[in-house]
């Protein structure tokens, strides 16, 4: 039987039409609409269209945006006093900062320099440390995101053995708490672990989140594992689609089109073995937008009881 696929996209689009509702109920209780404050330090590329793509996407559930776009050279102190007067606005209801930042700028201190009541990407250590007393109502997006994919599809969590390959603050470490809170037996993998291919092969649900495109294989995967990949590497080179997709493949025509093309962590090839999985692009990645306009509206409601 083929591998289901789990469509991020659909599913995505019915939580932000559940999103929409929500937000219409709150102005009818509230008298107002949820804001979300994007902050945007310097002239990255991507982080523009990051922005770009999260702010048009409040604005299709109702959900009010405030940019802030600051130059590349802005000081550390200039930025703290930015967030500083978003933490203290009545109108503001979640902080949303843009990594990466440039250099001059400590990255954790401006991280938790936002107030935890409107940390909607749940990175604060006051909500990390919620998260692990199962307490949090803000939570990193991606994390929040597989979790309720893995619900909607029905994918059984209690007493599964979940293996989490990495183990970064953004993804692995708040994944494997959640998998956890969820009743699944967790195993958390990463670059020091001996034997990774057998450690990993023996999950039934499979989450990858290393960053290293198509790297996890057919003999990681045991037989009608759940895939959950999370990774984005973005090839460059005719030859990188080759050695992953083969001659002739519509991911190399794909390339000779657009000059670029996104791999997830886990091999095409290793799908074939999954019973269910998600694709990269389509999978996790629209969720994670989701889960922010989710989150932006559970910090609207409780702050504005």
């Amino acid at each position: 039987m083929a591998a289901q696929i789990i469509d991020g996209k659909a599913l995505a689009e019915t939580i932000r039409k559940e999103v929409a509702e929500g937000v219409l109920q709150l102005e009818q209780k509230r008298g107002a609409r949820p804001t979300l404050a994007a902050v945007l330090v310097g002239d990255d590329p991507a982080s523009h269209i990051y922005v770009r793509n999260k702010i048009k996407a409040c604005e299709q559930v109702g959900i009010k945006s405030d940019s802030h776009y600051l130059p590349s050279s802005t000081a550390e102190s200039d930025l703290l006093g930015l967030i500083h007067s978003l933490n203290q606005s009545s109108e503001v209801d979640g902080i949303l900062l843009q990594l990466p930042l440039p250099k001059q700028i400590d990255k954790l201190k401006a991280l938790d320099s936002i107030s935890p009541q409107k940390d909607v990407d749940g990175l604060h250590p006051w909500n990390v440390g919620l998260l692990v007393q199962s307490r949090a109502a803000l939570v990193a997006c991606t994390p929040l995101g597989v979790i309720e994919a893995l619900k909607r599809y029905q994918v059984p969590l209690a007493g599964q053995r979940a293996v989490v390959v990495g183990r970064s603050d953004l993804v692995g470490k708040p994944l494997a708490l959640l998998l956890m809170h969820e009743n699944a037996t967790v195993t958390v993998c990463h670059s020091k672990t001996r034997n990774l291919p057998q450690v990993v092969s023996e999950g039934d649900i499979v989450l990858a989140a290393m960053g290293k495109g198509a790297f996890l294989t057919p003999d990681f995967i045991r037989e009608g594992a759940v895939i959950v990949d999370v990774g984005t590497t973005v090839l460059k080179t005719e030859q990188e689609i080759i050695s992953i997709f083969g001659e002739g493949s519509k991911k190399l025509e794909d390339f000779r089109a657009n000059k670029t093309v996104i791999v997830g962590d886990v091999h095409p090839s290793a799908q074939a073995k999954s019973s269910l999985y998600t694709p990269v692009p389509g999978g996790v990645g629209p969720l994670t937008i989701a889960m922010l306009l989710r989150n932006t509206l559970r910090a609207a409601e409780i702050r504005r009881r």
